[in-house]
């Protein structure tokens, strides 16, 4: 399966997505699966697309979350951090490292 029929096929079971969200969907399918032409089973591609938003909404979440807990640490004295500040930073680099190993399709991109 090559990209542009991909993306037509994304394109026809989410016609309400964005251009931007379709490019984002089919790298993230083409990621998820070791031989594109399994997508050619239309159950499949369903369940994988799925699959995918489910994990990408999860990320985005957890993106949104630490995002919010970052700028209020931005406000603090990195002098004075306290234990729980020096885990939220830690917790931060976790999440942009599953959304990293997301797009980059590496199998170990488990979301706690």
């Amino acid at each position: 399966m090559t990209c542009n029929v991909l993306v037509e096929k994304i394109q026809h079971l989410s016609p309400s997505s964005r251009p931007v969200e379709i490019a984002r969907l089919s790298t993230l399918i083409l990621n998820s699966v070791d031989d594109p032409q399994e997508l050619e089973n239309p159950e499949l591609l369903q369940q994988v697309l799925e699959d995918v938003n489910l994990r990408l909404q999860a990320a985005n979440d957890q993106h949104c979350a630490m995002t919010q807990e970052l700028e209020s640490l931005a406000q603090s004295d990195p002098k004075k951090f306290s234990p729980e500040q020096i885990w939220v930073l830690i917790r931060s680099i976790k999440v942009q490292s599953q959304i990293l190993r997301l797009y980059i399709g590496d199998a170990s991109y488990e979301i706690d």
